[in-house]
């Protein structure tokens, strides 16, 4: 088992790793909004929140040797479903076919009442 960690990603606001690399399976604990710079929310504007969430999951990905075209789960939630289409749109230009497969979850509360958070399963190559 192996932490993945990279200062352009979030730091965790808990007893948890950023991602764990178990053999070519890597697991990206729930990303929220959040400015690795600032710690801070990127804003209330929900696209803004959403790519933020796309673009630490990516620097999650970089990290571990990966790319968000290997990631094969991601499980989405969302405090407002109505939401469901920007996720969509945000996600058309991160990922390209085959998506992954994914879950939308509706949820009452995020951590620092972040509108949106995502994780996911990246699988990597043998030779990487």
């Amino acid at each position: 088992m192996q932490k993945i960690h990279t200062k352009l990603a979030p730091e965790a606001i808990g007893t948890y790793s950023q991602a764990i690399r178990s053999g070519n399976t890597v697991y990206i604990s729930g990303q929220i909004p959040l400015d690795p710079e600032t710690m801070e929310l990127s804003g209330n504007d929900m696209r803004l929140q959403i790519i933020q969430v796309l673009d630490n999951l990516a620097a999650v990905c970089d990290a571990a040797g990966g790319s968000l075209a290997q990631i094969v789960k991601l499980n989405v939630y969302l405090t407002d479903l109505s939401y469901f289409s920007q996720v969509n749109d945000a996600m058309s230009q991160y990922f390209k076919e085959p998506y992954p497969a994914r879950a939308a979850i509706g949820v009452s509360e995020l951590p620092r009442n972040a509108q949106v958070e995502m994780d996911a399963v990246m699988v990597l190559s043998s030779s990487e």
